[in-house]
């Protein structure tokens, strides 16, 4: 069984006034099988979150411990990470100009794997994450997300998801500038990712209009680095009905 376990996480950037704490102490254990949405304003320190797992270098980690099957991966380099099980879909994913999908996907699933996935299966593995994903067989020969859409990039890293089959998919406001379209084809990829029972999902979002498709058994609000109430699938409705001032008028 996989959990991601974050214990009292304190996180800071460096600004030009000197280090800045975004991260004030954040606890939270996700097992599998289970699928978690992180919901709250802008500048609360979601995003920070997902990038402090996936070991962004710009985010220091001042105390707290991030455990992956009980393994500390603060330590560890961010493809270490990635090879311990560590999945993140970036809110804005980065242009790689000269590098095409397929030898991108090749390239990852060999860092993860050890060893390269024999070429005749892997071609049809690709097609058929490309054709899950709503995506042309043609689009493996394009450069990793230059030109892509927003919708493109966003399915690109569904694709990228079911090929390298993570034990932990940390997805960053996935939903930004989707079209409806777009939403139902990448909330298909992340059921089908959590269906397999031995998956956590790690889901970051301003907004409850993916939780529509995407169902999550725990549901946590964020407001000024900290978590500041969890609950169910209802506490999204309430936020929906509410929004967050009163959570953040108490942290004002």
């Amino acid at each position: 069984m996989s959990t991601l376990e974050i214990i009292d996480l304190h996180v800071a950037v460096e600004t030009e006034d000197g280090p800045k704490e975004i991260l004030k102490g954040v606890s939270l254990t996700i097992r599998d099988g289970e699928t978690h949405a992180i919901m709250g304003p802008n500048g609360s320190g979601k995003s920070t979150l997902a990038y402090s797992i996936a070991g962004h270098p710009k985010y220091a980690i001042t105390s707290g411990q991030i455990l992956l099957d009980g393994v500390d991966v603060v330590e560890m380099t961010v493809d270490e990470r990635a090879r311990a099980g560590l999945f993140l879909a970036m809110q804005y994913p980065v242009e790689v100009p000269g590098v095409s999908v397929a030898n991108f996907l090749r390239t990852a699933k060999t860092a993860i794997d050890g060893e390269a996935p024999k070429l005749r299966t892997w071609i049809k593995d690709v097609n058929a994450a490309l054709q899950q994903a709503d995506l042309d067989p043609s689009f493996s020969q394009r450069s990793v997300n230059e030109g892509f859409s927003g919708g493109e990039k966003k399915r690109h890293e569904i694709a990228q998801l079911e090929l390298l089959n993570p034990k932990v998919a940390v997805l960053d406001e996935t939903d930004s500038g989707l079209d409806i379209d777009a939403l139902k084809v990448v909330s298909a990829g992340v059921n089908r990712f959590a269906a397999a029972g031995d998956k956590s999902v790690l889901l970051i979002t301003h907004y409850t209009r993916i939780l529509r498709y995407i169902k999550p058994d725990f549901v946590h609000v964020f407001v000024d680095g900290r978590i500041a109430e969890d609950g169910g699938p209802e506490l999204a409705d309430q936020l929906e009905a509410e929004g967050y001032d009163k959570y953040v008028k108490v942290r004002a």
